[in-house]
């Protein structure tokens, strides 16, 4: 039993694809594998089969070494719900908020829960792959630190170091880390590996050879630009300022962005439809009248996001585009936001209120401290689909007795408006299900062309585990892993 870790010079290197890429790779040459991450911070989530909620990038992972999703693979979740506060997720379930003012603290204290679940996971595979988070060249972080060096060295499991050089300044960051990092952090580090490389490598031959001399480290080497990256779900809402709409598509999908979307990779399917043009909507921008379909997707501050729907003049353009005949989707708090109101009576959010919604569904919303976590099947718009429920709160309303959805075991999903063009469900994962996405677009007119998307993202994973073959030392870090 093994583990190796990848770190990065910084945020968006891509750690989370490489560590997925590395537990297929792995898994295709025999051995049983399990991803493991033990500190994220994310609004883009997914719910376990022990009822737990872990990172969505570690679900991806997940699905890379072929096993069901485990709270043990994501011990400590941060969910931002404002500018200084974060919800704390522990082994899956909520523990609390921390501030700017007790984060430090309090994670420190978190280190014991993370080594158990580290050590539960490594008695069940023969390898473990670790994702980082951030960089450990954050030294100003360090005290306290669970989620590099701090579970590095605490583990003891050897660690490569990732630099991206699509963003410049590769050497300066690899060789950077080495100077101002603490010695015994560095001495955790046995290799770099360089990731989105683009063109040819013989170019970098000299780069790769002076990282080499300057750090001290071995290079594991030098992965291209992986285009098997756009069709994986997305983790970070940093993707969504990137994304390139198809052009000349029948069906345009609108998606305003507000400041704590959530699950926002509920919308990964529709960008890979040939038929449709997804365009997220950013602050500044209106949503556009040739709009097909409006999508409210999932927020982790329901109430801020709303007033921020208005501060936007956004809820004017969806009323207006409901007006024009046109549909719109609300995921979970999406869906709470289509109602009449919105209320907060214990705090949840923030302070005690209750605020108006869009007013296109006859429902009202009563915000509550208990979670609903659940992996769910169902029939909706006459298909059937799979998916899960994460949601605090609790809708009711006379739309609500045309509900979206009848989940296995009778119970009702979602409301449906009376003119049937405003839906609403707390299910997250709807659209991964082929049947019900391609009931979905045959309502606005233009049937899905792809089958499934969860072949889709097995393709892609093998897709990344075979050019981590052609181009990464994964015999030295096999090596590694098991020294």
């Amino acid at each position: 039993m093994g583990a190796i870790m990848l770190q990065g010079t910084g945020s968006d290197v891509g750690k989370s694809v490489l560590v997925a890429g590395l537990c297929r790779a792995l898994v295709r040459r025999g051995y049983n594998v399990r991803p493991f991450k033990p500190q994220n911070m994310s609004n883009n989530a997914a719910v376990t089969s022990d009822g737990g909620e872990i990172g969505r990038a570690q679900a991806l992972q997940a699905v890379a070494c072929g096993v069901p999703l485990h709270s043990d693979m994501n011990p400590v979740l941060l969910k931002p719900q404002a500018d200084r506060t974060s919800q704390l997720i522990v082994h899956g379930q909520v523990r609390g908020t921390l501030g700017s003012g007790n984060f430090r603290s309090a994670r420190g204290e978190l280190l014991g829960a993370v080594l158990e679940s580290y050590e539960r996971l490594k008695a069940q595979c023969d390898i473990v792959v670790v994702e980082g988070a951030g960089s450990p060249a954050e030294i100003n972080l360090r005290a306290g630190d669970i989620a590099n060096m701090g579970f590095a060295r605490a583990a003891n499991v050897p660690v490569i170091l990732v630099g991206d050089i699509d963003r410049g300044g590769v050497i300066a960051a690899v060789v950077g880390t080495r100077t101002v990092i603490d010695p015994a952090d560095a001495a955790m580090i046995r290799g770099f590996l360089i990731n989105k490389f683009r063109g040819d490598p013989a170019l970098f031959e000299d780069g790769y050879a002076q990282i080499a001399t300057l750090s001290g480290w071995r290079g594991m080497g030098v992965v291209p630009w992986l285009d098997a990256v756009a069709r994986l779900p997305s983790e970070d809402a940093v993707v969504l300022e990137r994304r390139t709409p198809s052009v000349d598509a029948p069906l345009v999908i609108a998606c305003p962005v507000l400041p704590r979307i959530s699950n926002f990779d509920d919308l990964d399917p529709l960008k890979l439809e040939p038929s449709v043009e997804l365009r997220m909507i950013g602050p500044g921008q209106v949503i556009p009248a040739d709009a097909a379909l409006v999508i409210l997707p999932g927020s982790k501050a329901t109430i801020a996001d709303m007033r921020a729907m208005v501060a936007q003049g956004w809820d004017i353009d969806i009323r207006a585009h409901h007006r024009r005949g046109g549909a719109v989707l609300g995921i979970c708090g999406g869906y709470q936001m289509l109602g009449r109101t919105i209320g907060d009576p214990e705090g949840i959010e923030g302070p005690p209120e209750t605020i108006a919604g869009l007013g296109l569904l006859e429902v009202d919303t009563l915000m509550s401290s208990g979670k609903a976590l659940h992996q769910v099947q169902g029939h909706g718009l006459k298909a059937d689909f799979t998916g899960y429920e994460m949601h605090m709160g609790a809708t009711s309303g006379p739309d609500c007795a045309r509900p979206f959805a009848i989940l296995d075991g009778g119970r009702t999903d979602g409301a449906i408006s009376r003119d049937g063009r405003v839906l609403g469900s707390y299910v997250h994962g709807l659209l991964a299900s082929a049947p019900l996405r391609d009931a979905l677009l045959r309502r606005l007119g233009g049937p899905s062309a792809m089958a499934d998307y969860a072949q889709t993202v097995e393709d892609a994973l093998d897709d990344v585990a075979a050019l981590l073959e052609q181009h990464a030392d994964i015999d030295a870090m096999v090596a590694l892993a098991m020294a």
